[in-house]
């Protein structure tokens, strides 16, 4: 698929506008010296509609619309949706929970909770474990899987795709640090499922409409598979998956950093639900798209199940349009990128440099150090993005699961026992960051391949609940044998309020029940 002039007019247009928008926005009065509240939480004005769409900005990027939609059209089928419906849930309940206690602590990071509630070396622990993920796993992947898309729509070189993202990402997020990149996710974020659910009608047209999609897909439209399923059986769903969704929705850095960034409660709880309504449009913007490609166009598809979404795109979309999209797509990626380099650089400049190096530096260095933090991160990206094309990685979505995984079970429990047991010491937490990577890393190296032909089958989710289970008993351990004698206090912002409007309340049921919803008509 070649570009013309009315292409590439709508897709520089596109690209101008998000820059400019997110620029202007997040300018100063002249009389404003820059904090690094200002520049890292968007001093902590955002109101709930920003923050809804910049999560699913955020969230949504190629590895969605190309590693769900081809999964959909592999052997997993509607299936792969539960990934995002899940999500809603797990989203409305941590903003009933979760999000009013960190909110009222007043801070910065996720890892500056562990120390408020365990010690120094936990925040520490986490930080660099949280910094060491974005920069050498997920930075390359997003930019990758970017990078992989434009060269199969438009024929550009991988390297050059992947600096050209990494470039327009490093801009504004350096620029206006989270208020620009809120501001961005806007326009990109509402660009994007607009952009996925022209596809689906597109699409639905071109397969001769609802009756024709389902008929001919009936085995595929089904969001319970069985247990034996390799891809993703009902019991890693029912299982693993919550303990995954508690840490992306609850205590993921590039994620939360909008809730902390909230205007009040009420607006960080209404932002998170709106994100999760929003998730409610995956199934049709960007996974049934994939069975679709698969129903049109198997044959050109073959074994390639990644190239789904861009085979529709390129068959269904026309000039001007196509630019459009291809801008969308391109802006999903940015709008990720700018994230997870706007939470990189705030851990480690409020919780490494800040906290272990210079505690008495000025909001002025804290800020250029935090715009250097994210050009040096996006460097690094950059530069191990185009090493993931090498087939010994076995795809982007094989490769951010396998890494992900070690981080996920450690960090849930020290924050779950957080709450749950008051008197878990320090060491407690500490016990849990170190030792959830290692008995992950043990179920990853010990499962069956060619390094051990009879090695476990353990789904990867199933691996997930029975590392959080083993650190859990650790946890449980260190309070029975040496328990605080007295709860540690959290600091409080006594003008944020734990009550919970019933605005809230009500809204967040209404998307729980569309999720349960969901699941019935496609069981």
């Amino acid at each position: 698929m070649s570009f013309n002039t009315t292409d590439l007019a709508a897709f520089v247009g596109f690209f101008v506008v998000v820059i400019g928008l997110s620029v202007w926005k997040s300018r100063r009065s002249k009389d404003h010296v820059e904090n690094s509240s200002d520049f890292f939480l968007a001093g902590r004005r955002l109101t709930w509609p920003l923050i809804g769409i910049s999560i699913v900005a955020a969230n949504i990027s190629t590895e969605q619309m190309v590693g769900m939609a081809g999964q959909a059209a592999g052997s997993v089928g509607l299936a792969v949706s539960a990934w995002q419906l899940v999500g809603s849930v797990g989203i409305v309940v941590i903003a009933m929970t979760l999000l009013p206690r960190f909110l009222r602590a007043g801070i910065y990071t996720m890892p500056e909770f562990l120390e408020y509630r365990y010690n120094p070396a936990a925040r520490a622990i986490m930080a660099i474990l949280t910094v060491a993920i974005y920069a050498v796993v997920m930075l390359p992947a997003v930019l990758y899987s970017g990078g992989v898309t434009l060269r199969e729509l438009v024929g550009m070189d991988l390297t050059a795709a992947v600096c050209l993202i990494g470039l327009i990402g490093a801009v504004y997020s350096t620029a206006g640090g989270l208020k620009a990149i809120a501001w961005a996710d806007l326009v990109q974020g509402l660009a994007l499922l607009a952009g996925g659910l022209l596809v689906f009608a597109l699409g639905l047209n071109a397969v001769g409409g609802w009756k024709a999609f389902t008929g001919f897909n009936a085995d595929r439209l089904h969001m319970i598979l069985p247990a034996s399923n390799p891809d993703l059986p009902w019991t890693g769903v029912l299982s693993g998956m919550w303990i995954v969704i508690l840490y992306y929705c609850g205590l993921n850095q590039f994620i939360v950093q909008r809730n902390l960034a909230a205007r009040s409660l009420k607006d960080g709880q209404l932002g998170m639900i709106f994100a999760g309504a929003l998730w409610l449009l995956v199934p049709f913007a960007i996974v049934m798209p994939g069975l679709m490609a698969r129903q049109l166009y198997g044959q050109e598809i073959g074994d390639r199940n990644d190239a789904a979404f861009p085979t529709l795109i390129k068959q269904l979309i026309q000039p001007g349009v196509r630019g459009f999209l291809c801008a969308a797509i391109a802006g999903a990626v940015t709008s990720t990128l700018a994230s997870l380099l706007n939470s990189a650089s705030t851990i480690a400049t409020m919780d490494v440099y800040r906290r272990l190096v210079n505690r008495e530096a000025s909001q002025t260095r804290l800020v250029w150090l935090g715009r250097v933090l994210t050009v040096g991160c996006m460097v690094i990206g950059c530069a191990l993005a185009p090493q993931l094309d090498d087939p010994k990685f076995g795809g982007v979505f094989q490769f951010i699961q396998q890494f992900q995984g070690y981080i996920w079970p450690g960090v849930v429990a020290a924050f779950v026992h957080a709450f749950l047991m008051p008197r878990a010491p320090g060491g407690a937490g500490v016990a849990a960051l170190i030792l959830g990577p290692i008995v992950y890393g043990i179920f990853q190296f010990t499962a069956r391949g060619e390094r051990f032909p009879n090695g476990h089958e353990l789904h990867f989710l199933i691996q997930v609940l029975i590392t959080f289970c083993i650190v859990s008993v650790v946890m449980l351990a260190f309070t029975w044998l040496k328990p605080l004698p007295v709860p540690r206090r959290l600091p409080e912002r006594t003008e944020i309020s734990l009550k919970t409007a019933p605005v809230v309340k009500w809204t967040g049921a209404t998307v729980i029940l569309a999720v349960l919803l969901f699941f019935v008509i496609f069981r």
